[in-house]
């Protein structure tokens, strides 16, 4: 396990805005964790594209990880594919989840095109409606992390670095598309935090509860984790598989 030394971590901003408050359209765009069964399987969806939507000067870091951890899980026997493309998003200052949904649908398509997957993860300008939120999953296929916030995370000399925070947040929102942690299935395995709904207790996994705030700057030895423990990929086997039963699915 690494070892983390932490000085100060504030229990109550941990939770905040890391999943987008429900939307009227959830029935057709779904909740995070409404399209897992598309990416882990194969059997609609053979290929997927990760969509990166980016404002001027705000181009991710992630963007090789996110394709990375993403095969390592998912059955995409076409391949993933990182597309990426510069955009004015039109809104400089604060975002709320309606703002994140409406950008990633007027500037993307349909998430289930054909057998391929699409899933868009947007680098606005501005921070979140609570500005400790480095990263949001708003619906079945949208993420966005807010690398204002990010940089504002980084930790005391440059320990974390803002990359390594942007990473470790990227990974940790693609993980609550995958459902994780317990957002459409039941885990077998305790590994879910009881005081931080869809995150896990430990904190060598990149979905451990403090990687979403602005508080992940207190680490300051160690590394940030950017992968599933080994509790996550038991349970994205589990869903794959069909041993743990998935719920809310947009397709399956």
């Amino acid at each position: 396990m690494r070892n983390y030394l932490v000085i100060v971590l504030f229990l109550t901003s941990a939770i905040s805005g890391c999943f987008g408050d429900e939307s009227s359209d959830e029935e057709a765009r779904g909740i995070p964790g409404g399209l897992a069964l598309a990416c882990l399987q194969d059997d609609k969806f053979e290929k997927m594209n990760i969509h990166f939507l980016y404002e001027e000067g705000y181009e991710p870091v992630a963007m090789d990880l996110a394709k990375t951890r993403l095969q390592e899980v998912c059955d995409k026997p076409g391949g993933i594919k990182i597309m990426s493309e510069q955009i004015d998003f039109k809104i400089d200052s604060t975002w709320d989840a309606d703002d994140v949904r409406d950008a990633r649908w007027k500037h993307g398509g349909d998430a289930m095109d054909s057998n391929t997957l699409n899933w868009y993860f947007l680098f606005p300008s501005g921070t979140y409606t609570n500005a400790d939120t480095l990263g949001v999953a708003v619906d079945a296929s949208t993420i966005a992390i807010f690398k204002d916030s990010v940089e504002e995370a980084e930790g005391f000399l440059g320990r974390p670095s803002k990359e390594e925070v942007e990473r470790a947040v990227t990974i940790h929102e693609a993980g609550h598309l995958l459902g994780l942690v317990n957002l459409v299935y039941q885990s077998p395995i305790n590994h879910e935090d009881p005081n931080h709904k869809g995150h896990s207790n430990n904190e060598d996994s990149v979905m451990y509860w403090a990687i979403e705030s602005t508080d992940i700057g207190n680490f300051i030895t160690g590394s940030i984790p950017d992968e599933f423990d080994d509790d996550d990929k038991a349970d994205l086997r589990g869903m794959a598989d069909g041993s743990l039963e998935c719920e809310d699915q947009l397709w399956s």
